[in-house]
């Protein structure tokens, strides 16, 4: 129908403007209205850039490179995001203290738009998994010992394992009779995230999908890392945990109370050579805020921003990225409070006596 036309038959030309508005409003020919991108990877200078992202632009570049194929949009209808837009908007969630709203005003889009940008590109760089986030192959073992043991002259060590725990803060009742498995010993909702870590402060293995209640021994005792080192693929290796951890032929732990020379010096090199693993967990909480305050997203597509978050860290580690400044927009001393209360210890497991690798690496300090 010729809109137009009938508007000049029934009230002549002079009414024509006025109607056409009237047209636009009941939504007949109304003009779309796209807003503005800001275009922060060519506008922003390095610092300010580094400051709010938290990666370099040369980072961005190289992430833009392993990503691109799977952000882009087969057509450019609706003003689709590009994929450089689409990478900023999920760094710039990453570090926020979890506030959407927030985030969708400074790249201009709608709150909704925000959502759905963060949860796909967090299961793009989650599928770089299998690529950033790995344990050594077997010819690296000796290079892996070699880096640990120049820390506390432990030996053998192939891995650190800790959980650390990511605050969860979906309303309880969004997840129904299950809620409470969620809460943790200091009671606020978490996700218990297990982590593998080496000398240089890389992540080697993570499981996030255990509820905040769950023990760090139970997550490990379930994992597939567990089952890879039963079946013997990392022979002569061990890893180090802390005491909430049973003891094995392949996982050594604190001696309780330490008598001997040797004994002391097992315990002395075991905690130094432990606290990289902690050291991992702050720096990848500083430089993603997101994962001290909180995630406020879908369960699943918090579990995909954990594991998004540690492939971010390692390349960030393999591009020598230094740490960035804390956001303006977050207080430092709250930061590294949230970070410090995340940490939860559990007691001390029953160790059975005589380990034989335990007591081989006893006798070792003994002669040092």
């Amino acid at each position: 129908m010729d809109y137009i036309n009938i508007i000049e038959d029934d009230l002549g030309e002079d009414a024509i403007e006025d109607d056409l508005e009237i047209l636009d409003f009941v939504g007949i020919g109304f003009p779309r209205r796209f807003n503005e991108r800001p275009n922060y990877y060519q506008e922003m200078d390095p610092l300010g850039f580094f400051r709010r992202f938290r990666l370099t632009k040369a980072t961005v570049l190289h992430l833009l490179i392993l990503t691109e194929d799977q952000l882009e949009y087969p057509d450019n209808r609706n003003n689709s995001l590009t994929p450089m837009n689409q990478l900023l908007l999920a760094l710039r969630f990453y570090a926020s203290s979890g506030h959407l709203a927030q985030v969708a005003d400074f790249m201009n889009v709608h709150e909704s738009t925000a959502s759905r940008v963060v949860a796909h590109v967090s299961r793009v760089l989650a599928a770089l998994r299998p690529q950033k986030v790995k344990m050594p192959e077997p010819q690296e073992s000796v290079r892996v010992q070699n880096e640990f043991y120049n820390i506390a002259r432990f030996p053998k060590v192939q891995a650190i394992i800790d959980c650390t725990h990511i605050k969860n803060s979906i309303p309880c009742w969004t997840r129904g009779d299950n809620a409470e498995i969620y809460r943790n010993r200091k009671s606020f909702f978490s996700i218990n995230v297990q982590c593998l870590t080496d000398a240089r402060l890389k992540i080697l293995d993570v499981v996030a999908r255990w509820p905040g209640s769950v023990h760090d021994a139970t997550i490990f005792a379930n994992s597939t890392i567990r089952a890879r080192f039963e079946a013997g693929h990392f022979p002569g290796s061990v890893i180090i945990g802390d005491s909430g951890y049973g003891l094995s032929n392949y996982l050594m732990t604190p001696l309780a109370n330490p008598v001997t020379p040797g004994e002391q010096l097992y315990n002395e090199a075991l905690i130094r050579t432990r606290n990289s693993i902690e050291r991992v967990f702050g720096i990848w909480k500083r430089r993603f805020p997101v994962m001290a305050y909180g995630l406020r997203l879908k369960l699943v597509t918090n579990f995909t921003i954990i594991v998004a978050t540690s492939v971010l860290h390692n390349i960030a580690r393999e591009m020598n990225e230094p740490e960035p400044p804390i956001p303006e927009d977050i207080n430092e001393e709250e930061l590294n409070y949230l970070i410090e209360t995340q940490q939860i210890e559990f007691e001390a497991q029953d160790h059975p006596g005589n380990n034989v690798v335990q007591n081989e690496i006893i006798r070792y300090f003994g002669q040092l």
